[in-house]
């Protein structure tokens, strides 16, 4: 696809228009080192070479870029977006899957089970928002996975429940009005969370000018933010940093597999659907039996192991909440229960109609992510090697002079994206 990207000048002029609108702000002159950490769901990194997005443009220019970012695996919403909170990988951070089983609680979890998710025993580790005011700052997580859940006892200094229908403008007001905030109440770390990008690779299909006209909506909103920070004479020293959790690829309607044709589902304790990911669990004693009647001689498309045997790249091992069994799809396929697939079969629209989906080996080029940041902190007109997620918390709290809690990130990539020092900038010229 030809790339639709505008010159880096048209940002000026989108400001421009965008200040106008936005009434004079009072200048903020008592500024503490500030992170804002924007996740724009969905957004596979060669959408960058693809579409038009001026402000993320401006962003990379000015600042810092990596080719790519890699997920953790799974390449999924929930467990990626707390590895970059918490440094964790998926099994240790102890969100291994958007939905969930735990043999222990005897209880499953998935996004739509608010109660679950708004209940810290799920999840494991420190995210930066806990780790920012155990050390005295203030922070504001919102719609950020985990930021709805009390964890061992503490809670971020301001969050919402999640509300999907909160428009992208709205989102960055929210920000904005925080950072008006007195000295010693303004938060130094914030999260801003958009979902379209993702919503429309599912629906139609990374290839899709749908997902353009998302990241348009997408890069606008973050055109207000970049235009109230300058509003408030803060742009210059603010910290912004621009990542998502994952990317999309094709989902043809006819690549699906339906698991319990192969073993019988039946003789399991439990077995946690997924298309991308399907977990299951024996009764006890029966993991070795039932793992040898599953006929992977038939079964073209799935790779199924037992946990102690996934490939190590993965770091997918140590938790409870992996199945002693799981079965993963090729790129594009999905795995289907007999009555998840005849139930689609009802369905006319899914039939024919090529989707989006992810979730799939973390190495893979459709499941790139994105990293852009720019600010004092960070290095200027800088493009970068890519480098794991659960690295990014380390770079937080060098960001925000925090002292890390344990992770699983290395140094590098911090010490590749900052700089030795960060700059000094009293006020906006």
């Amino acid at each position: 696809m030809k790339s639709l990207k505008p010159t880096i000048s048209i940002v000026a002029l989108i400001l421009i228009g965008l200040t106008t609108t936005i009434q004079a702000q009072s200048r903020i002159n008592d500024l503490k080192p500030t992170l804002i950490l924007i996740s724009i769901d969905g957004f596979r990194a060669d959408y960058l070479t693809q579409y038009a997005h001026p402000t993320l443009d401006a962003l990379a220019e000015e600042g810092v870029r990596a080719k790519w970012m890699t997920p953790s695996y799974p390449s999924l919403t929930f467990p990626n977006h707390y590895a970059i909170a918490t440094g964790l990988y998926p099994e240790h951070n102890g969100i291994v899957s958007n939905d969930m089983y735990d043999p222990v609680f005897n209880a499953s979890f998935a996004l739509g089970k608010r109660d679950e998710v708004q209940n810290g025993r799920w999840w494991a580790g420190e995210p930066i928002w806990i780790t920012a005011v155990k050390q005295g700052q203030k922070a504001s997580a919102t719609f950020w996975p985990g930021s709805e859940a009390e964890i061992k006892g503490h809670r971020p200094t301001y969050w919402k429940k999640y509300d999907d229908k909160v428009p992208p403008s709205d989102r960055v007001d929210s920000v904005l009005s925080l950072l008006d905030q007195p000295a010693d109440q303004r938060p130094t770390f914030l999260t801003l969370y958009f979902s379209d990008v993702d919503h429309a690779g599912h629906d139609n299909s990374p290839n899709s000018p749908k997902v353009g006209e998302a990241i348009a909506v997408v890069d606008t909103a973050i055109a207000r933010l970049v235009s109230g920070l300058q509003a408030r004479g803060i742009y210059q020293r603010v910290n912004i940093m621009v990542v998502s959790d994952h990317g999309m690829t094709p989902a043809p309607p006819r690549e699906v597999i339906v698991l319990e044709d192969y073993f019988d589902a039946k003789s399991a304790q439990h077995i946690e659907w997924g298309a991308e990911l399907t977990h299951i669990f024996p009764k006890a004693g029966d993991e070795i039996r039932l793992f040898r009647s599953i006929k992977l001689d038939q079964l073209d498309h799935v790779h199924c192991y037992l946990r102690k045997n996934v490939p190590a790249r993965f770091h997918y091992r140590d938790n409870r909440r992996i199945g002693p069994i799981i079965c993963r799809p090729d790129e594009g396929w999905r795995i289907n229960s007999r009555k998840w697939y005849e139930d689609d079969l009802k369905k006319p629209e899914l039939q024919t109609k090529v989707r989006g989906a992810h979730g799939y080996d973390n190495q893979l080029r459709s499941m790139r992510a994105i990293f852009i940041a720019r600010g004092p902190a960070f290095k200027r007109r800088a493009i970068v090697n890519a480098f794991p997620n659960v690295d990014l918390y380390n770079v937080m709290t060098r960001v925000l002079r925090l002292k890390p809690a344990r992770n699983d990130g290395s140094w590098r990539t911090a010490r590749a994206v900052l700089r030795k020092k960060p700059e000094t900038v009293n006020r906006e010229p």
